[in-house]
């Protein structure tokens, strides 16, 4: 210690409160801490079984207690605590430790005003992120210390709840998942439960007759848990799952028709003809199937080849665990093969492939085939026109081009993604050109203008909150040709109820959805290593 320093009992009051039930005798200081020595400033104590008041000292001992930092410095209080001889002879206690309010309890070796502080952080940061934070305050715990603290905090008290939501979350992504369940009243996570099965919703639901209402996707598991657990319960499904599972219909369709937009949009497309020099052969550019040599792209070849065997080994009967095995490929993976209608569902992703150049090709082309083949400079004008990549991008691009012409490219195919965004987006907010486009191939192709049709009017049901209107919809998307949205009818009628219900509620799981993504940030604090019991109380504890 570099010294020991006499003070004043009552100004140490005024600035630590919390001591004003001790006399500090001395404070000493060092570079690692701060020392205050102190005793009690009752003359005796009260018995903590029969609480009657003995002043007969049986003995004295010294206790340390870790104490609230002073000036970024750890504090230590060491306290000369008196053992007192019980008085009443009938009392199980012979002999009992006093107990100074505010500053001790029981076998504790923090002070409440410490503990008060290392809460919140043990429920925001946990274990070696906390200690971390809290070395900065100057305070010295270790990480065990918090997470003991946090486990050892009380639940908050369970309230009746009216209107719930449940969702799922990864504990280990396609391993373990665990339920949160949210009141959706008070906005907050009441419950988490293991696993996401029907299961442990039913039980916790039984004990809840309360509930009236419950918000939840679309998962099968949730729907049975639901109807065996709570019966009297209004199931919501979520409508934002349901537009999306609504755009995920429209995918699949425009992929299955993507190969005849493409080729209309080539046919369509006019060319001038490149330098004289590169007349004896024209220049096909790469459409997605092929590259710029004219033979087919490796993925789309292996994806052809890979969608051929799945299919026959289907047709042979075999399970798609065999499948994989057999082809060494991802279940996942063979499962898409095997619910793809046509081959076209699966060359959209690979032959369709966006560029940063795909804009400025147009520009390219045309001064290419004016006679400017200076790569540099070509690559300078782009960049003045806004061009983001590298010269070599453009260099690949026109790697062909020194022996074949450029045709110009006066409008680019659009992409799946593109199309399904024009479809689901309100025609209010689409610019003119989208507009026109979407006009042109809702003209052209009757399957895209018959699902565009069905969207908006699938949209205004959810806009007004029409469920009454969800039995007429299906009905007219039966009528057309479109077995993707033919699946989605399936399945809504499945669950029907919840659906009209989530058309027509204004509650959803929007809200379940943002603590979700909040559970997650949790699980990143705790570096994905948190068991389960703690995971859920810093789920129900946390601010």
């Amino acid at each position: 210690m570099t010294g020991c320093h006499w003070c004043g009992s009552r100004s140490i009051e005024a600035v630590l409160p919390h001591l004003s039930a001790v006399v500090v005798e001395c404070v000493q200081q060092s570079a690692a801490e701060i020392v205050l020595h102190a005793h009690a400033r009752a003359a005796g104590g009260v018995c903590p079984r029969c609480r009657r008041s003995s002043r007969r000292v049986h003995g004295r001992s010294v206790r340390r207690l870790a104490d609230a930092a002073i000036g970024g410095q750890s504090v230590v209080v060491e306290l000369l605590v008196r053992r007192f001889r019980c008085l009443n002879t009938a009392c199980a206690a012979v002999t009992f430790a006093e107990q100074i309010e505010g500053l001790t309890s029981p076998h504790a070796r923090k002070t409440p005003l410490l503990r008060s502080i290392l809460t919140p952080v043990a429920c925001t940061l946990a274990g070696r992120s906390g200690a971390r934070f809290a070395a900065l305050l100057g305070i010295r715990v270790a990480k065990d210390t918090l997470l003991q603290l946090l486990r050892s905090m009380p639940e908050p008290p369970a309230t009746p709840v009216r209107v719930l939501g449940a969702d799922d979350f990864a504990l280990r992504r396609g391993d373990s998942y665990a339920t949160v369940l949210v009141d959706l009243e008070a906005r907050r996570p009441i419950d988490v439960l293991p696993g996401r099965e029907a299961g442990p919703l039913a039980t916790w639901l039984a004990e809840h007759p309360e509930v009236e209402i419950i918000c939840r996707d679309r998962a099968g598991a949730y729907a049975d848990g639901a109807r065996t657990g709570a019966p009297q319960a209004v199931q919501v499904a979520d409508g934002w799952h349901l537009w999306r599972n609504l755009a995920e219909a429209v995918e699949k369709t425009v992929g299955s028709h993507h190969s005849c937009i493409r080729s209309a949009f080539a046919a369509s497309r006019p060319e001038e003809p490149g330098p004289s020099d590169a007349a004896a052969r024209p220049f096909n550019p790469p459409d997605g199937i092929r590259d710029v040599l004219g033979l087919p792209r490796r993925l789309v070849a292996r994806t052809r080849e890979r969608y051929a065997a799945v299919q026959e080994r289907l047709a042979d009967g075999k399970s798609l665990a065999a499948i994989g095995r057999e082809l060494r490929l991802d279940h996942s993976t063979v499962r898409r093969f095997a619910r793809a209608g046509e081959i076209d569902e699966l060359l959209v992703k690979a032959v369709n492939r966006q560029s940063i150049l795909d804009k400025y090709k147009s520009y390219l082309h045309q001064r290419w085939n004016e006679g400017c083949h200076d790569i540099p400079l070509l690559h300078r004008e782009l960049r003045e026109l806004g061009f983001p990549g590298g010269v070599q991008t453009v260099r690949r691009h026109l790697r062909e081009a020194k022996q074949h012409g450029l045709p110009s490219v006066s409008r680019p195919v659009p992409r799946p993604r593109r199309v399904v965004r024009w479809i689901m987006t309100d025609p209010a907010r689409l610019t003119a050109d989208d507009a026109q486009e979407l006009k042109e191939i809702r003209a052209d192709y009757p399957h895209l203008d018959a699902t565009a049709g069905h969207v908006r009017d699938f949209a205004a049901m959810l806009h007004d909150r029409r469920g009454d209107l969800l039995p007429e919809w299906m009905t007219r998307v039966l009528a057309d040709d479109l077995p993707a949205l033919h699946s989605l009818v399936t399945g809504l009628r499945r669950d029907q109820d919840a659906v009209a219900a989530g058309l027509s509620s204004t509650w959803s799981s929007g809200q379940v959805e943002g603590h979700v993504t909040r559970i997650k940030l949790l699980k990143r604090k705790g570096y994905g290593r948190a068991n389960l019991d703690l995971l859920r109380r810093r789920i129900l504890l946390a601010p």
